[in-house]
This record gives structure tokens, sequence and C-alpha cells, in this order.
């Protein structure tokens, strides 16, 4: 509810052959800047998440930039072009620290973006944004188009949910309502079409707790992004940005026991729960497999612990859980801790 009332003050929603406002031979560019952009289908559809996001070709041969999400957790995703081509993407890499991932598909001759050859912009500078909002297009339709003004570039300061996001480079701030879902992987662009840069995932200010339009400049991006391309891509464990994660919470000190974790993806199961523990209280179960956590998906006892250790002092904490053909919501609270 709050994007569709936030859109519903939107300055401007372009559909394939809706007018624009202002001048016809805007439209050009716009079509162009549309034929390089393909719509990515994955996972999702349970927990609230959205199944759908936004992807911009970056080689005439079928390498595609993306934002990295939920989207991409299975190993084959649906990618449909511009002219409603459907085809098979594969995840070549990604690096989940810039939010970027790139996908490959068979194909030939198309459109695409030099991620060389990228514009940047300055304050007040107008701009727009390309990206399937709300999956309007599942087909040959083209994509959705706002426009809007650079309100700043700065440094990303977000969170998802009750935990702070790990990139904390500069990106653009922008006064329209961009970061809605399926618009994540779309780009931002210069009004003559050239890119600028990736919009990124639904976030919060992490210290107003506002909803941020952002998107991340391409020069952040474009390393990256050639060495995955190629091959050469190694990713550092211990960036230079990011400190050690908090471990504040762990599973047992809820009441869950989980299965031991022996495999580097261990699936997040309950071996068992503590006697009059709050989440024996509320009805979790052994064997119950732990799916989400505050709406972010989890798929190792390895990530569930992370984002327990990022909990503080009272914070909610919302758990989804399989349980046989059944999907279960629980809520608790992160406990008091006591002093050291």
């Amino acid at each position: 509810m709050k994007h569709l009332l936030r859109s519903s003050i939107m300055i401007l929603l372009v559909c394939g052959s809706m007018p624009l406002a202002n001048a016809q031979d805007e439209l050009s560019p716009i079509q162009e800047v549309q034929t390089r952009l393909v719509k990515i289908f994955g996972a999702g559809g349970i927990g609230g998440l959205h199944s759908y996001s936004t992807g911009f070709i970056i080689s005439p041969d079928g390498y595609i930039a993306t934002v990295w999400s939920h989207v991409l957790d299975p190993d084959v995703v649906t990618v449909v072009l511009g002219n409603g081509r459907k085809l098979e993407g594969r995840i070549v890499g990604a690096e989940p620290q810039l939010h970027l991932a790139i996908l490959k598909v068979d194909a030939e001759d198309l459109p695409y973006f030099d991620l060389d050859d990228a514009a940047s912009a300055g304050t007040g500078q107008r701009v727009l944004a390309f990206g399937n909002m709300y999956k309007v297009a599942t087909g040959d339709e083209p994509v959705s188009v706002m426009q809007g003004v650079i309100a700043a570039k700065t440094r990303l300061r977000a969170r998802r949910g009750a935990f702070e996001v790990p990139f904390d480079g500069p990106v653009y701030v922008v006064d329209a309502i961009t970061n809605n879902p399926g618009m994540g992987g779309g780009v931002l662009t210069t009004r003559d079409g050239r890119l600028l840069a990736m919009i990124g995932k639904e976030l919060r200010n992490a210290e107003t707790n506002t909803w941020i339009n952002y998107a991340i400049p391409v020069d952040e991006l474009a390393d990256v992004a050639h060495q995955i391309k190629s091959g050469t891509f190694r990713r550092s464990d211990t960036p230079k940005s990011r400190t050690a994660p908090p471990q504040n919470y762990r599973a047992i000190d809820f009441g869950i026991v989980l299965i031991p974790d022996v495999l580097s993806r261990t699936p997040a199961y309950i071996d068992s729960l503590l006697p009059g523990s709050d989440a024996a209280q509320q009805d979790l179960r052994p064997d119950d497999l732990l799916l989400f956590i505050n709406g972010e998906l989890i798929q190792s006892c390895k990530e569930l612990q992370a984002e327990l250790g990022r909990l503080e002092e009272a914070d909610i904490v919302q758990l989804v859980v399989r349980r046989g053909d059944s999907l279960v919501s629980v809520e608790l609270e992160a406990p008091e801790k006591d002093e050291p």
C-alpha cells in the first residue's frame, strides 16, 4: 500500500505508446533504452516477496546486469527481452556487497549499454528511471518510465528490515519514487538515454527509517561486472567497508536448537525447542524449516545466525517456517540481554 500511495503522486509514468508530457523528440531515446532492458522472473511469490525484477543488457552476446536479490535464487530464471522473446538466464556471478549480479542468456546482436561509456550527473539534473515496476510488463510490453531529479549524490546508509546493508558507497538519490517492487536492476539515465546508474533494492534510511529512492552509479559497478564476465572476479571476504558482523543473538537465545551445521549451506531446520522458551510458546516445532526472517529469505543455518546476530534488544523478529506443505508465520521479540 505504501508504494501504491506514493506512486499516486508520481511525476510521470510512461508505458509503451502513452504520450510524453513535454517533448515528442524524447520518445526515441526512451524507446532505445527500453530495448536494452529485460524483465526477470524467478523466485518469490510467498512471504510477501515479489518474484520479478529488471535487468539491463551490457553486451551484444547476452550478458545482463541486475540487482542481487532473492529473485535470483533458482539456478535458472526467465528473462524476457524487449521484443517479448523468452530465454533462460543463468547466473554467471555476483557481488552482493555491490548488490550486483550478472546473468547470461544465449543470444546475439542484442542492443546493449556500454558500461565504459556511462555518464555522470550532478544535483538538480533531470533524469529518467526505467524498470518493470509492479510487473506491468510480462511480454513485449515496454517497462515503465519515470521522470525525476537528482536530489543528492551521497553515501548509502540503509537498512533492510532490521539489518543494515553492506554497501555504503556513493549513490544517486532521486525525488521520483523509483525503488518499488520490480524496479530493482532497472536503470537511471540522462534525458537523452545515456546510462547513469542501476536502481537498487527497496531500502530504508538507517537513521530516519524512511524509504530511499536511489541508484548505484555505473562507475561503481563496471570493473566488477567486467571481471565477472571474464571469469576473473574473486570476492573479498573482508571488504574494506565492512567490519565484523555483530553476534548479538543466536537461535538458542530464542529457545531454538538448530540441526548441526555441517555443510556450507545447511538448511535451517529446527532440531528441538527449549521447554518454556518464547519459540516453544509460539508453537514452533521440531522439523520446521526456517525460510524467512523479517521478509528476508534464509538459505542456511549460517544466514539465520547472521541475521539474528544483528538484532537489538526488543526488536521484533517475524519468522516464516515451512511445516509440511504449509507456511506458518510467528513473531518473536529479542529478549533482554544480561549485563556483561
